[in-house]
Parts: C-alpha cells; structure tokens; sequence
C-alpha cells in the first residue's frame, strides 16, 4: 500500500479531505453539503479514466482538482439544484412529469 493511500484511509470527514487537500472553504457551506460534497467528490473520481498508473504526487493532484470541483459546485449551487443523491434525481423527475403547459390550462384562445 502506498503512502498516499494510507494517508487516504486516516480521512472520515468532509473536512478531514477539505484540509489534507488544501482546498480552501467555508464551514457554512460544509455544514450544509457535507454528504453532498463528499458523494460529488466520488462521482468524479469514478468517472476520471486517467489514473491508472500516476504516482502517488499525481494521483493526489488528481484528487484535490476533482476534491475543489465538488466543493464548489455546491458553494454556487445547493443540493437540490445539483440532484447528486438519488432521492433529488427522484424529486427533480416526478417535477418534471407534473408540469403542465400554461397553455394547456387556458384552452384555445379566443378569436
């Protein structure tokens, strides 16, 4: 195992990965999106294809870019709007399949 994911495997909080990174933040922000932030984090890890074989220096560089993304993708959002758990993906569909066009409503105009 290596020094990098040794160093991984100490982390537990939202904020134990926030620092180890050296990604700056806003604890109001953490507070309300920790999950949010950590799942985003997750997300992108598994969808970065280019990591097999980076040291330990690149991997942690790769880390913290998709670590400061998750981050801020929530100080300029919320976790609704981002739909990063199921039950928003959920919530965000059933609001979709309950819209009805204005248009709909008021019937053929008048001419």
């Amino acid at each position: 195992m290596s020094e990098f994911t040794d160093d991984l495997d100490d982390l537990e909080t939202a904020e134990d990965f926030l620092r180890y990174f050296h990604v700056t933040y806003d604890q109001r922000v953490v507070n309300v999106n920790r999950l949010h932030i950590l799942q985003r984090f997750h997300d992108y890890l598994s969808a970065d294809g280019g990591m097999e074989g980076l040291d330990d220096d690149g991997m942690s560089s790769r880390y913290r870019v998709h670590l400061e993304r998750a981050y801020l993708d929530f100080v300029v959002s919320n976790a609704i709007a981002e739909k990063t758990f199921k039950v928003h993906k959920e919530e965000a569909r059933k609001m979709a399949d309950r819209f009805v066009p204005l248009d709909s409503l008021l019937g053929s105009p008048v001419g």
